[in-house]
């Protein structure tokens, strides 16, 4: 993936966090300039924790999915981290609220998800 598309990425993904924030789902995004630094944060800390958070519920993980042969434990450890990192953005970053607190961010992550991967690849290719 190109440096120009890995850019991009962050605008388009603001833009799905307040198509997000328009459903309701509980979530509340102030401006552009939020969900930009929001879209921002959930990407820098996805990259930062995601091996900590990987450790920390590898065992949990090995054991109920038997070692990722039962594939819908692993799609479910992976929204869990995703959870995690969505509601961490949102208590770092003002004027981004989860109104119903672990709900909200339960589906708000998967909503940016799936959402942000169609887009993205849409947008700016299958590699991005």
């Amino acid at each position: 993936m190109g440096t120009l598309a890995w850019l991009l990425q962050w605008p388009v993904r603001a833009v799905v966090l307040l198509v997000v924030a328009a459903l309701p789902l509980g979530i509340e995004v102030a401006n552009f300039s939020t969900a930009l630094w929001s879209a921002i944060l959930i990407g820098f800390l996805g990259m930062v924790l995601i091996l900590p958070l990987k450790l920390l519920l590898g065992p949990l993980w090995a054991i109920t999915s038997l070692g990722g042969l039962i594939v819908p434990v692993s799609f479910l450890f992976n929204w869990l981290i995703a959870t995690i990192l969505f509601a961490l953005a949102s208590r770092l970053i003002e004027g981004f609220t989860l109104k119903r607190g672990f709900f909200s961010a339960l589906f708000g992550a998967a909503v940016y998800s799936v959402i942000g991967t169609v887009v993205v690849r849409t947008l700016l290719g299958p590699g991005a």
